[in-house]
Formats: C-alpha cells, sequence, structure tokens
C-alpha cells in the first residue's frame, strides 16, 4: 500500500477529486466492500512529482483519516514518508 484511508472516512469524496491519477473509488467501488473510499496501491505515487505532500491528505477534512501504509514496490513512494499507520498530515 502508498496511503491507506482509515475508518474515520466521512465518505466526502474531497480526497477522489484531488488525486492526480485515480487511485481513489469511493465506497460503492471499495473491493473490500467496507463503507470507506479505497486507494489502490498500484497506482497510488503518493503525489510524486505532482505535490509535495499527497493531495488525499491535504484535501481530507478528517483529522488522521489518511495514513502511511507499506510504500508499493515499483510504485514512486514520498522521501517525508513516515512509519506505517503514521498520519500523512499532523
Amino acid at each position: 500500500m502508498a496511503v491507506i484511508i482509515t475508518d474515520t472516512c466521512i465518505n466526502c469524496a474531497a480526497c477522489i477529486d484531488e488525486c492526480p491519477v485515480e487511485a481513489i473509488v469511493d465506497e460503492d467501488e471499495n473491493p473490500t466492500g467496507e463503507e470507506i473510499y479505497y486507494v489502490y496501491a498500484d497506482k497510488c505515487v503518493e503525489c510524486v512529482t505532482y505535490h509535495d505532500v499527497p493531495a488525499c491528505a491535504e484535501a481530507c477534512p478528517t483529522e488522521g483519516c489518511i495514513v502511511w501504509g507499506d510504500p508499493t514496490e515499483g510504485m514512486p513512494h514520498s522521501e517525508t514518508r513516515q512509519s506505517n499507520g503514521t498520519p500523512v498530515i499532523d
């Protein structure tokens, strides 16, 4: 995983509109069946070359909703990433 949307997600769609690579889907398309938005790790580039920080986390109104996951092999990852489970933006 690149970034993960946690169960504190309020399904507001702010992150979907900001993702430059369309890696985020809403709860209706979440492959896990959970009622939260979902980030496809094989698409997420952590906004490397697009923004200084992942745009989804910057747009999210719910504090700590978007956290770091494991970087996906072969995909770009942010040099400023923290440990897994740490909020992308504090």
